[in-house]
């Protein structure tokens, strides 16, 4: 009694009928996909965009280079400087307001934190409010 799974005549032969099912699958989820995607490629964002400005600003000024050597030697664009030089010239940049220069301060990596503080804590006091640490990257190992 055993049971029989093909036609009785044909036992040995291949199947010829290729099957559908996965080709199928794979139509209904790119099907899916489709339509899941087409209304977000077909919807528009309106933006008002702002007017171009009739003045232009005007243009960036060179900034000044702060630098503090290892030996506390101070330099303003390269020129040495004592502190009260310093100070009168955080001083002059103050009194522009808005329309300071940017300073950078550039120390030495073995400079020491005492002299770099002073001198932050000097354009501080002074009014200078346009004032960074310039070339962040030679500190970094």
């Amino acid at each position: 009694m055993a049971g029989s799974v093909g036609p009785a005549s044909g036992e040995g032969e291949v199947m010829v009928e290729m099957n559908t099912t996965p080709l199928i699958d794979v139509m209904l989820v790119l099907l899916t996909l489709l339509i899941i995607t087409l209304p977000i490629q077909t919807h528009a964002v309106k933006l008002d965009m702002p007017k171009p400005q009739e003045n232009p600003p005007p243009p960036l000024t060179q900034p000044v280079n702060l630098g503090i050597d290892f030996d506390g030697t101070i330099t303003w664009n390269g020129t040495p400087v004592n502190m009260d030089q310093l100070d009168a010239y955080f001083a002059q940049e103050a009194e522009r307001g808005s329309d300071q220069d940017e300073i950078h301060v550039n120390p030495n990596r073995l400079a020491k934190y005492d002299t770099v503080a002073q001198v932050l804590a000097d354009a501080q006091r002074r009014g200078v409010t346009k004032i960074g640490i310039g070339n962040t990257s030679d500190y970094l190992q």
